[in-house]
């Protein structure tokens, strides 16, 4: 019975939000069948990805993990920019970033903390993803402080977002290299006794051939779904008084973020806390150093370049989230309690961004 509620929820919730899509339902009710559809399918997304890395390794796996975590985001924002709605898209990619950096490494660092008392990874990988992160959010920062003191104009704007967008995806793709083949080995994550398994003890459910054919159909479920979201977006927002600001970085982040929030989460409490930092981090310096920058040169090719300036407030928030994760994440050990912090800080912002 077990075996099949998963899938069979995974399919209702689908094909209720398509009929509510197409059979043009109550714009409530087609949020919220898609975002539970969203969120199902962000589930399944991630036990596909789970069991490809299984078979491509741990590192390789968290990336793969958090690349196609962050694909129904990624589509998300590309369907807004297509409308136009470039504050939305803006609001998404800050509720990203803090909400990976905050609420799924939170809740893995709590999670995993409950079950083990201090949990260790590579202090270094540590060091040099704290790096990245100040290199993100230098980056978002230098535009929104020139185009705000007047000291370009708004077309310069648009041709410096390109150049930092390109230097940013230029700079994410060196990190590859660097982490992936130059210095896999100086960056491999720390080994304890108690995190070695039995023999096929966590087996993946799945073969290799189906669990890369489930990925690419959980792929394209999460691209339809997020369509038929992103079209109530602006109406259930208008309706219910909510700024483009709190659905973009909280409703939809949390949404989109469902894939990462399940497969960390479970990886800190087998004591992989390596592999949870790896998908929470790795993919907040995904979103900043990769995704956002693509979305300019999206937009750029679709007519209408999107700077990549940020608001006084997106920026604090970004700024406090980079803060006090390198704080914690620095010394390549972590506790229940550096779980708590994170969480609380998500939460203050969540409310500051609710009143807005």
């Amino acid at each position: 019975m077990k075996k099949w509620l998963s899938p069979t929820l995974l399919i209702v919730s689908f094909l209720l939000s398509a009929a509510g899509h197409f059979l043009h339902w109550n714009f409530t009710l087609q949020f919220i069948l898609s975002s539970i559809s969203v969120i199902f399918v962000a589930g399944f997304l991630g036990k596909a990805t789970e069991s490809v890395a299984h078979y491509a390794g741990q590192r390789l796996g968290g990336f793969l993990n958090a690349t196609f975590g962050n694909a129904a985001e990624l589509i998300i924002a590309i369907l807004l920019v297509r409308q136009g709605l470039y504050d939305m898209v803006k609001a998404s990619i800050t509720g990203s970033i803090i909400g990976n950096l905050l609420l799924v490494l939170g809740l893995s660092l709590f999670a995993g903390g409950l079950k083990y008392k201090v949990q260790k990874y590579n202090v270094t990988l540590a060091g040099l993803n704290g790096s990245l992160m100040i290199l993100g959010i230098i980056a978002l920062f230098i535009p929104a402080i020139f185009l705000n003191t007047h000291s370009i104009t708004e077309s310069d704007t648009k041709f410096l977002s390109l150049i930092v967008a390109g230097i940013l995806i230029a700079s994410y793709l060196a990190w590859l290299l660097f982490s992936m083949v130059t210095h896999k080995s100086y960056l491999a994550d720390v080994s304890d006794s108690s995190d070695k398994e039995l023999p096929h003890e966590h087996d993946p459910t799945w073969s290799k051939g189906r669990s890369v054919l489930y990925l690419v159909l959980a792929t394209v479920m999460v691209a339809f779904v997020s369509e038929w979201l992103v079209n109530v977006l602006e109406p259930v927002s208008q309706e219910y008084g909510l700024s483009e600001l709190f659905v973009g970085a909280f409703l939809v982040a949390i949404i989109g973020n469902a894939a990462e929030h399940s497969a960390a989460i479970m990886l800190a409490m087998k004591n992989k806390i390596g592999a949870a930092v790896e998908i929470a981090v790795g993919s907040s310096l995904q979103i900043a150093l990769f995704v956002a920058p693509v979305l300019v040169f999206i937009s750029f090719f679709m007519g209408n370049t999107m700077d990549i300036v940020f608001t006084t407030i997106e920026l604090v928030a970004i700024g406090v989230a980079i803060f006090i994760a390198k704080s914690i994440t620095q010394d390549g050990a972590t506790n229940w309690y550096e779980g708590l912090m994170l969480m609380a800080v998500y939460i203050i912002l969540g409310f500051s961004f609710y009143l807005v």
